[in-house]
């Protein structure tokens, strides 16, 4: 079943359940990717690799919101986004941590014989390509970066 074949099924099943919570998550989910389908000059296929975008998307949305209701002090909106998040995390495949980024990320400069700052470009690409959805952004590139730089 594919991503918008789950998302489906969870909606109906969230709506005979009527929870509200879930069935807004799960809608705005739908929405995102039936943008994405419908923009101009797509497929009109949605790939796994763009849906996990979406989902990636939209989990850092709900996470950078709820990080900002608690530093106002709105513990109310961050628990509402913490749990929009929980479910967006549902369907996002399991996060690698930092020891498994850092072997990933060896293996992966190895095989392209990156050895200093100016493959920094080339090893990004090859990383996120291979690591797409399973590690953020941010901790792939900090650990591009220590790999490559001398000393």
């Amino acid at each position: 079943m594919d991503l918008q074949q789950r998302i489906d099924a969870d909606i109906k099943a969230a709506m005979l359940a009527r929870d509200k919570d879930r069935l807004n998550v799960l809608r705005a989910i739908k929405s995102a990717l039936l943008l994405e389908l419908t923009k101009e000059g797509g497929s009109h296929v949605l790939a796994e690799e763009a849906g996990l975008r979406i989902l990636q998307k939209l989990h850092k949305q709900r996470a950078e919101a709820a990080a900002i209701y608690h530093q106002q002090g709105r513990t109310d909106l961050a628990a509402e986004d913490e749990a929009q998040a929980k479910v967006i995390e549902a369907y996002l495949p399991a996060r690698l941590n930092a020891e498994q980024v850092q072997a990933a990320v060896q293996a992966v400069l190895s095989e392209i014989g990156a050895t200093s700052m100016a493959d920094m470009g080339r090893a990004m690409k090859a990383v996120n390509a291979r690591l797409a959805g399973k590690a953020d952004g941010a901790v792939i590139a900090a650990a591009v970066k220590a790999v490559l730089s001398p000393g």
